[in-house]
């Protein structure tokens, strides 16, 4: 019986964009609320790529799971989902990180904006894992009639599949 790793790093993926998404909205509401004005573009970006996951969590989990055999579960789809969050995250830390390195930064805010860079660049890496996987089942596939997305990444029960 395989052990499918794919369900933990999703987990984690989850967590920790819900952690980014309570952090930069904290963030932003301060921001909003002590300037009267709009947030950081930086911080808003990372807002963006939290739902952003959100949504592609779903895709990512769903579509494997019940419409592997469909074109909405084709090995491509799922390749530039995963390909596409990878970027939005690796430019969403950075450039959060830039924007702190430039200012002066103190208190309770500045902490938790820097953490919200941290987990930032954890979900990046946890995205560059599985985008790695995804392009490894392309890559092995090709020239091939194979469309499905790679079995392994499939949240599912390994004893249903072999069953």
């Amino acid at each position: 019986m395989a052990f499918m790793f794919t369900l933990p790093l999703r987990a984690t993926q989850a967590v920790f964009t819900v952690i980014v998404l309570g952090l930069t909205a904290y963030v932003s509401n301060w921001w909003n609320g002590y300037w009267h004005d709009m947030s950081p573009d930086e911080i808003n970006f990372l807002l963006f790529c939290s739902v952003w996951t959100i949504l592609s969590l779903a895709y990512l989990i769903v579509v494997p799971w019940r419409f592997s055999n469909s074109a909405v579960g084709h090995k491509y789809g799922i390749l530039a989902a995963e390909a596409l969050t990878m970027l939005f995250w690796f430019a969403g830390f950075v450039a959060l990180a830039v924007f702190l390195s430039n200012r002066v930064c103190f208190g309770t805010v500045c902490n938790i904006a820097k953490a919200a860079t941290v987990f930032a660049s954890l979900e990046w890496l946890v995205f560059a894992i599985t985008t790695g996987m995804a392009t490894l089942h392309v890559v092995r596939t090709r020239g091939t009639n194979n469309t499905r997305a790679d079995p392994q990444m499939e949240v599912t029960e390994s004893a249903k599949n072999h069953a």
